[in-house]
């Protein structure tokens, strides 16, 4: 009696669930260096545009309080042309943390030498262009 109703329970063997806990394990190996690449490209991008906007706010910044070609903005001057509440308006660092400093009127703002070693893998050189590098 106790041996028919063992064979009529249904259920997965072991073999079974090794068999697909192996492919989740290959889907994880293939998928995770994806996205992990994916997360460093759009950190690069997100600090591209926050050259852009640096740019821009150093300009409006110049334009205001008629400075001229060369003279030194501090950070604290232009993080004031920023939306509030951001990360760059707050610190004026970039996403990963280091400082992007005084900019010069008229000069493209530099991607800072450590955030460009950091992401230099999905982002080279020419990515960065126009921007120059910070030495």
């Amino acid at each position: 009696m106790l041996n028919t109703i063992n064979k009529r329970r249904g259920g997965f063997t072991l073999v079974e669930i090794m068999i697909v806990v192996a492919i989740i394990a290959l889907l994880a190996a293939i998928a995770v260096p994806g996205f992990l690449r994916a997360r460093k490209r759009s950190q690069a991008t997100r600090i591209l545009n926050d050259l852009r906007m640096i740019d821009s706010a150093v300009d409006q910044y110049a334009i205001e309080t008629n400075r001229v070609t060369g003279n030194t903005v501090a950070v604290v001057d232009w993080t004031n042309y920023l939306k509030r509440g951001t990360v760059l308006y707050n610190t004026g660092n970039d996403l990963l943390g280091h400082p992007y400093g005084a900019e010069v009127v008229d000069t493209l703002p530099g991607v800072p030498k450590d955030s460009f070693a950091g992401l230099s893998d999905v982002a080279p050189s020419e990515f960065w262009s126009p921007y120059p590098i910070q030495p």
